[in-house]
């Protein structure tokens, strides 16, 4: 890393190359202790011994008994590993503002919206399965997009504030960028609030949530500390980027495909290797675990490159928008570069793990394009 972009600091970059080389190592650790589980699960006979308990006249309870042991035995083996990514190492990089007590505190609140959800979405997918044996791939794939419309609308509303407090942000001057920012896009918001974020982290975050009537923007209490307005003016004229090029909408078509295709290559796999495979619930519950692993495969060796790739595009498309409906076009490069050091993410990854792990252009490519195009809007003006 011989050359970087004047407005970040080599030192925090350095330190943003190890803490992600960390980072990545204790996800993939994190991916292997869950294949442990999963095949443990199946193979041990455990699988099939809850899958096949008789409990009353209904297969619903044994479904409920299936997944809550599957979670919690997930949740048992995996804690040593989830305390040390998430807490002891957080805290060797002094990002973490978490006591113990708290901690486990959150992961109790997580494992239970997280049971509610599965309860949800695996009863959902059980049931189509059960109705629809020979098509359940194709109507899993459109309801499953039909359910992720309806979380993203109480999101904001409903998930959020299990885990964080949200007050509406009293800043005036910012409040008042922000909504012109939004009118300019076309948006309108039911609120600006602050999340108190600093009781759990140090690192600093803002987004849009919600849709519709529950669209909202949510700042960082650590982001509205170390960022000027205009700063976080060009942090939401990115967020609105996304909605002026319709990119919800784009990824949930993108996402409805791929996920119709998952299935329809786990429908094929899951049939030819287990001829068992729908042919009753219990039987789908004994084979959740293969079915977990191929769906996480598919989705890690086929699909996740792909939407990389084009999460990668979209992002800068909303970047090019922040920076033709910002005046201040050094706010946004001082707003990236800030975030890249204090959050220490890795602005000059090498190009495979940009491949692999990169959702967002790396942030040096980011500031290399507002330069770009601040030298292109010199020589038009000139």
């Amino acid at each position: 890393m011989d050359m970087i972009h004047p407005l970040l600091d080599k030192e925090k970059q350095l330190q943003a190359k190890r803490y992600e080389k960390e980072k990545r190592l204790l996800g993939l650790a994190s991916m292997a202790l869950s294949l442990i589980i999963l095949f443990g699960f199946y193979f041990s006979g455990l699988s099939a011994w809850f899958a096949n308990l008789q409990i009353g006249n209904s297969i619903i309870w044994t479904f409920l008994l299936y997944v809550l042991s599957f979670q919690m035995i997930s949740v048992f083996f995996g804690f040593p590993l989830s305390f040390y990514s998430s807490y002891v190492h957080e805290h060797r990089w002094n990002f973490s503002n978490h006591t113990v007590r708290s901690w486990l505190w959150e992961q109790i609140k997580g494992f239970l919206v997280g049971l509610i959800l599965m309860l949800i979405l695996l009863g959902l997918l059980f049931w189509i399965m059960a109705v629809y044996p020979q098509s359940w791939w194709l109507i899993a794939g459109l309801a499953f997009a039909f359910v992720s419309v309806v979380l993203a609308i109480i999101f904001p509303v409903v998930i959020l504030p299990i885990f964080n407090k949200y007050t509406p942000v009293e800043n005036k001057e910012l409040t008042d960028t922000l909504r012109r920012i939004l009118s300019e896009g076309g948006l309108k918001s039911s609120g600006f609030f602050k999340e108190d974020m600093s009781r759990q982290t140090k690192k600093e975050n803002a987004f849009l949530a919600g849709l519709g009537k529950t669209r909202r923007v949510v700042l960082g209490d650590n982001l509205m500390e170390n960022m000027s307005v205009l700063e976080i003016e060009s942090v939401i004229a990115h967020e609105v980027g996304h909605y002026k090029n319709r990119h919800i909408w784009k990824n949930l078509i993108i996402g409805t495909l791929e996920g119709v295709v998952a299935f329809f290559i786990l429908n094929l796999a899951m049939r030819s290797i287990f001829p068992q495979f729908l042919s009753s619930t219990s039987w789908n519950l004994t084979l959740f675990p293969v079915f977990v692993i191929m769906a996480g495969g598919i989705s890690a060796f086929l699909f996740s490159p792909f939407s990389n790739a084009i999460s990668r595009y979209f992002e800068k498309n909303a970047d090019r928008y922040a920076l033709e409906s910002i005046q201040d076009k050094k706010a946004f490069m001082t707003a990236m570069a800030g975030l890249a050091d204090r959050n220490l993410s890795n602005a000059y990854p090498e190009w495979w793990v940009k491949l692999l792990y990169y959702s967002h252009p790396p942030v040096g490519e980011r500031l290399a394009m507002a330069e770009n195009y601040k030298n292109e809007k010199l020589e038009k003006n000139s």
